[in-house]
């Protein structure tokens, strides 16, 4: 009995190894005949498991989607995987997947082998993860606009614009780009006819599907650079454009990557993008960054600093006397 048991979880695991096996495949990695693999395939059947079978010398047998949650086979690189990833995302800005993360890693750490376990705790101890303000969003948004990318449909629904206006929109869903803050979608507008970036947390209700949609150029390769300009820069009335004398590194502690691009310039120095509609509020921040840094663009913001700093010294009163 025990032998057939484990024999049985030997198929699951495989079947959810690879999308299909053909019969002599599992037979020959399971070291039994081919009429003991359909024996094994029919118990597996019975127990609830949707294993699909083609006929024919290229047929062989798939797991489809059932009903219930099988168990998941993994081995030991996969489980640590796993649980490093469920920890890192208790603190998802995804509502309600925070505690399920909790909840999943509670029962895999109850059954991760022994062996694993240093591994893990290592891990968990050496990582720290930075606390960031973010903005929860529907599981259900993100699962919805998620199938339409996959399949290629169409999507509406209703969106809050920044400006607190809702409008009903009709959109080509392309990429899910997650900035660790904030998620945002990036899609072909249909009834403006132009490429849009939509923060999903302003999505009014359950995007729903509708007609299949062909493929288009997208506006750039790298979606999650085009994501960053869109939401750092392009809506904004003024280009800002700033040397920081300070690593890159340093100033990426400082800057979060969806208010600002950040370029490393020699080692030493790292030049900043960013956009604004008032020029007080970015030289406040740079101000408060404690960071030496060059104003490059635009020639206002310069003049703005300027004035600035004559405020300033003003209100500081006249220079200490030095002593000689």
């Amino acid at each position: 009995m025990l032998e057939t048991s484990a024999r049985l979880l030997q198929l699951l695991s495989l079947l959810q190894l690879r999308r299909e096996w053909t019969g002599s495949a599992l037979a020959a990695r399971m070291e039994v005949t081919e009429r003991t693999v359909r024996r094994d395939i029919g118990k597996l059947r019975t127990l609830g498991y949707p294993i699909h079978a083609s006929p024919g010398i290229a047929g062989g047998y798939q797991l489809g989607a059932g009903a219930q949650l099988p168990p998941l086979l993994l081995d030991d690189d996969e489980a640590l995987a796993v649980a490093i990833g469920l920890s890192a995302v208790t603190a998802s800005p995804v509502s309600g997947l925070g505690e399920a993360s909790v909840r999943a890693l509670t029962k895999l750490e109850q059954v991760l082998p022994g062996r694993l376990r240093p591994k893990f705790s290592g891990l968990r101890t050496a990582v720290t993860r930075m606390a960031a303000v973010s903005t929860p969003v529907n599981p259900e948004v993100l699962t919805a606009l998620s199938a339409a990318i996959t399949e290629r449909r169409t999507v509406v629904f209703r969106y809050e614009r920044h400006d607190g206006e809702s409008s009903r929109r009709v959109v080509q869903p392309y990429r899910l780009v997650d900035t660790g803050r904030r998620w945002y979608l990036v899609a072909w507008d249909a009834t403006r006819e132009d490429w849009r970036t939509f923060r999903v947390d302003r999505c009014q209700s359950i995007p729903s599907p509708r007609e299949r949609f062909t493929s288009r150029p997208l506006p750039e390769e790298d979606l999650a650079a085009y994501v960053q300009k869109s939401i750092t820069r392009s809506p904004y009335k003024y280009d800002i454009v700033v040397r920081i004398h300070a690593p890159l590194a340093d100033v990426a502690q400082k800057v979060p990557s969806d208010t600002a691009e950040l370029e490393d310039d020699g080692g030493t120095r790292t030049i900043m993008r960013t956009g604004a509609d008032s020029l007080d509020w970015p030289l406040m921040h740079l101000v408060a960054m404690d960071m030496e840094f060059e104003i490059l663009e635009p020639a206002l913001l310069r003049e703005r600093a300027q004035l600035a700093a004559t405020r300033l010294a003003a209100a500081g009163g006249p220079a200490p006397a030095v002593l000689e």
